[in-house]
C-alpha cells in the first residue's frame, strides 16, 4: 500500500514540476502561449519578423495547408526578395481591429507604415487566421505582402540615378564633373585564342590575368556580352589636333590601336567623374570611389546603394551631403506579362548641387607647374575679402586614377615614393621661419615691449644673452645700422628678433598668440592642423622663448593661418575669416579676430615688409615690381639635431601680397618648399612665386 502511494505522489509531484517548468521558461514561453490564442498578438509578431528578415520563423506560423504557397523555399524567397528589394525599414502597424469568425478563425484589419526605396508606404490590409487547439495560424496570401498583389504578379522596382552636383571654380570652370573615359572589356564569342587574349590585355592594364578570368566567368557573361575589365582615359581626337599633340597621349592613341586589333576586345564610352585640373588640384578637391560594405553601414537610410559612389578626400567628402543628390525610385506591381499594375510609391530624381568654389583654376594650375617638382605648398587668398584661390601641394597625384582605378603597381609607386605626393601639406603646420617676425613684430609692438624706433644695438653677426646660454649663440646674415624695425625686417635680422621675443616675454608672447589663433581650429572649410609655439604646454626656455622670435624654436604655423595673420596688415589690424564656398557669388568679408592689431602698428610693421620687396638691400627685392606695388617676407627655417649639425634641411618661405585695396586682382600668396638648402634659399621661392606673380597680375 506504501509504495502505491509512494507512486501516485511521484506521478502527482512530476504533473507539478512539469507543469512548473512550462511556466519557469519564462517570459517567453508565456508570451508564446498567450499570443498563440490572441490573433492581433499574432498579427503582431509575424510583423516583427518581416522586420528583422526572419523569413523562416515566419513560415512556422502559418497554416500550412491553408496558405498559397507550396514550400518554404518559395515563401521565403517571395518575401525576402521583395522585401530586400524595396529596402524595407521601419514596419509599423496600427489601427488592429479583429472580427472573429463563426468557425473560429479571425480576420484582422490593420493599418501598414513602412519605409522604403521610393520613400514611405502606407496601406490598410487583412488577414486572415485559422484556430485549432494549439490557437491563430496565419492563412498567407500573397495580398498579405501588398493588398494587390496576386500570385503571378511581381513586384518591380525602378530607379534613375540622380546627378551628382559639380564642382566650380570662381570663373564656372569645371574642377569636377561629369566626363567620358573609355570602358575597356572583352565580347567572349569574338575572341579567336582567350588565352593569348586575356594576358595581352592584362599586361596593357597591368592587372593578373587571372582578375579578367573571374569577370569572364559571372554567371551573367553571354557570349555576346561585353564584359568591362578596366576603365582608361578617353583619348579626345582635339588633344590629337594640336600642333605640338602631348607624347603621352600619342603613346596611349598607339597602345589602344593595337589593342583594338586582338579579336574580342572593345572600347566603349563610359561617364564617369572627372577631374579637370588633374594633378595641380587633387589633394583639394579629391575624389570618389564607390561605397563600401562599411559605407552602406555607416550612411544606412541616407540613399546608398551597392552601385553608389560617395567623396573620400577633399571637397568630393567635405560637401558629400550636397553634391550627392538623391535618386529616383519607383515601386510598382506588373502582371505576368510585363504591363504595371499599380504604383506602390515613387520618389523623384533629385539632383545634386553644384558648389561653387572661391578658387581661381588658372592660379591654382599656375602654381603647381612652378612647383610641381618640388615638396611643398602654397595657399593664396584675397586679403581684402578672404576669398581662398588656391591650396596647392606638391608633389601630387591625379585624383582621376582613384575614379578610374588603379593597379597594384600604380598604388604602389603613389604610397613608396620618398616624396609623398598623397601627403597633403597645406593642411600641416611648418616651421615658418622668418615670415613669423613680422608677427613677433606686431606683438612686441602691441604689448609696448619696445616701439619702432628703439635701436637695438648692431651685434655683429653672432649674439648670445650672456654666459648662461653657454655655446649657444643666435646668427645673422648682415650688419647694418640702425638696428630698428624696418631695417631688421629688410635685412631679416634673426639677432634683432631674438631680442624682440625676450622684451616681450614667454607669458605675453604665449597669451598673444593665443589671440590670434593659435591652439585653436581654423574657421575653415577645410579643417587644419592647429598652429603651436611649443610642443608641450608653453615655452620653457629663455633660449626657445629667443629663437621663436625669428620663427624657429618649437613655432609650427599652418600656412592658411599664416596668410590670416597677415590680412591684418592690410585691413587696419582686422585679421579677416578665409572662405572657400563662395555662396551666391558673395564677395563680402567677415572678421574672424577684431582689432588683433592697431592701425598704427600695421603701419609701422608695413614699411619694413614694404622694404623688404622694393628696398634693393630687401631679401625678397626679386619680386620688386614696377607697375604694382608689392610687400612681404622672406623665410629659410632650419630643421637640424643641433646647432653644429650640416645634414639638416632647409624649408624656404615667401609671403607675398598687393598693398593696393584699389588693385584689379587683389593677392596674398604663401609659397613653401620643403628642401632649398642648396638651391638657393628662400630666393628659390621667390624666383618662382614671381613667375606666378607676373601671369596673375599681368600689366596694370
Amino acid at each position: 500500500m506504501r509504495k502505491k502511494k509512494r507512486k501516485k505522489l511521484t506521478k502527482i509531484i512530476t504533473k507539478i514540476v512539469l507543469f512548473s517548468g512550462i511556466l519557469i521558461g519564462g517570459e517567453i514561453g508565456i508570451v508564446t502561449i498567450m499570443n498563440c490564442n490572441v490573433p492581433e498578438k499574432r498579427l503582431m509578431e509575424y510583423m516583427k519578423y518581416i522586420e528583422k528578415g526572419e523569413y523562416e520563423q515566419m513560415y512556422a506560423m502559418l497554416d500550412q495547408k491553408k496558405s498559397s504557397m507550396n514550400s518554404k523555399e518559395e515563401f521565403i524567397e517571395r518575401n525576402s526578395k521583395i522585401y530586400e528589394g524595396i529596402e524595407m525599414s521601419d514596419l509599423s502597424i496600427t489601427d488592429i481591429t479583429v472580427k472573429r469568425q463563426e468557425n473560429g478563425n479571425a480576420a484582422v484589419s490593420y493599418t501598414t507604415n513602412m519605409q522604403t526605396a521610393a520613400g514611405n508606404v502606407e496601406f490598410t490590409n487583412d488577414a486572415v487566421f485559422s484556430h485549432d487547439w494549439t490557437g491563430y495560424h496565419l492563412i498567407w496570401q500573397d495580398q498579405l505582402i501588398f493588398p494587390e498583389l496576386s500570385a503571378t504578379d511581381k513586384v518591380q522596382v525602378t530607379s534613375e540615378e540622380a546627378k551628382r552636383g559639380d564642382i566650380l571654380d570662381r570663373n564656372g570652370r569645371q574642377l569636377a564633373g561629369e566626363g567620358t573615359a573609355s570602358s575597356v572589356g572583352i565580347v567572349p564569342g569574338r575572341m579567336e585564342n582567350r588565352e593569348d587574349t586575356i594576358k595581352k590585355l592584362a599586361e596593357y592594364l597591368g592587372i593578373g590575368a587571372d582578375e579578367i578570368e573571374d569577370k569572364l566567368e559571372a554567371g551573367w557573361v553571354k557570349a555576346d556580352s561585353f564584359v568591362p575589365v578596366a576603365t582608361i582615359p578617353k583619348i579626345q581626337e582635339v588633344d590629337l589636333l594640336t600642333v605640338n599633340p602631348d607624347k603621352t597621349v600619342l603613346e596611349e592613341k598607339e597602345k589602344q590601336d593595337t589593342l583594338l586589333k586582338i579579336p574580342g576586345i572593345m572600347l566603349s564610352d563610359v561617364k564617369v567623374r572627372t577631374y579637370y585640373l588633374k594633378e595641380a588640384a587633387s589633394h583639394l578637391v579629391g575624389y570618389v570611389q564607390a561605397v563600401t560594405a562599411e559605407d552602406l553601414q555607416e550612411h544606412k537610410g541616407e540613399g546608398y546603394r551597392t552601385n553608389s559612389v560617395i567623396g573620400k578626400t577633399g571637397l568630393e567628402t567635405l560637401y558629400e551631403k550636397e553634391l550627392k543628390g538623391t535618386d529616383g525610385c519607383e515601386i510598382c506591381i506588373v502582371d505576368a506579362n510585363g504591363n504595371k499594375k499599380s504604383v506602390i510609391a515613387y520618389e523623384p530624381r533629385k539632383d545634386g548641387e553644384d558648389i561653387h568654389t572661391t578658387i581661381d583654376g588658372d592660379l591654382q594650375s599656375t602654381l603647381y607647374e612652378q612647383f610641381k617638382e618640388d615638396r611643398g605648398c602654397s595657399v593664396a587668398l584675397n586679403p581684402y575679402t578672404g576669398e581662398v584661390l588656391a591650396l596647392v601641394s606638391t608633389p601630387s597625384y591625379d585624383d582621376n586614377d582613384f575614379v578610374r582605378g588603379m593597379d597594384n603597381s600604380q598604388w604602389s609607386a603613389l604610397n613608396e615614393n620618398e616624396d609623398r605626393p598623397l601627403y597633403n601639406r597645406f593642411r600641416q603646420t611648418w616651421c615658418p621661419g622668418s615670415t613669423f617676425k613680422p608677427v613677433i613684430a606686431a606683438i612686441g609692438l602691441k604689448v609696448g615691449a619696445f616701439t619702432a624706433n628703439d635701436d637695438f644695438g648692431n651685434e655683429g653677426l653672432a649674439w648670445q644673452k650672456d654666459s648662461s646660454w653657454g655655446d649657444y649663440t643666435v646668427t645673422t646674415l648682415h650688419d647694418y645700422e640702425p638696428v630698428i624695425l624696418k631695417n631688421a625686417l629688410i635685412y631679416s635680422d634673426n639677432i634683432y628678433f631674438a631680442k624682440a621675443a625676450l622684451k616681450i616675454g614667454a607669458d605675453q608672447l604665449m597669451q598673444s598668440l593665443n589671440q590670434i589663433g593659435f591652439n585653436q581650429e581654423l574657421p575653415f572649410d577645410i579643417k587644419m592642423s592647429e598652429s603651436k609655439y611649443s610642443n608641450m604646454d608653453k615655452i620653457e626656455t629663455e633660449i626657445q622663448l629667443a629663437d621663436s622670435g625669428y620663427g624657429q624654436g618649437q613655432i609650427l604655423v599652418n600656412p592658411l593661418h599664416l596668410a590670416s595673420i597677415y590680412t591684418a596688415f592690410l585691413n587696419d589690424g582686422n585679421m579677416i575669416k578665409p572662405y572657400l564656398h563662395a555662396d551666391g557669388g558673395s564677395t563680402s568679408s567677415e572678421i574672424w579676430i577684431k582689432d588683433a592689431f592697431s592701425p598704427q602698428i600695421v603701419s609701422e610693421v608695413m614699411e619694413g615688409l614694404e622694404g623688404v620687396v622694393n628696398n634693393p638691400e630687401g631679401t625678397g627685392y626679386g619680386a620688386c615690381r614696377e607697375d604694382i606695388r608689392l610687400a612681404g617676407k622672406t623665410g629659410t627655417a632650419e630643421l637640424k639635431a643641433t646647432k653644429e649639425d650640416t645634414s639638416g634641411t632647409e624649408i624656404g618661405w615667401f609671403t607675398v601680397f598687393t598693398t593696393d585695396r584699389d588693385t584689379k586682382n587683389p593677392i596674398l600668396l604663401i609659397s613653401m618648399v620643403e628642401n632649398v638648402k642648396d638651391i638657393g634659399g628662400s630666393g628659390y621661392v621667390v624666383e618662382k612665386d614671381k613667375v606666378i606673380l607676373d601671369e596673375y597680375l599681368g600689366n596694370e
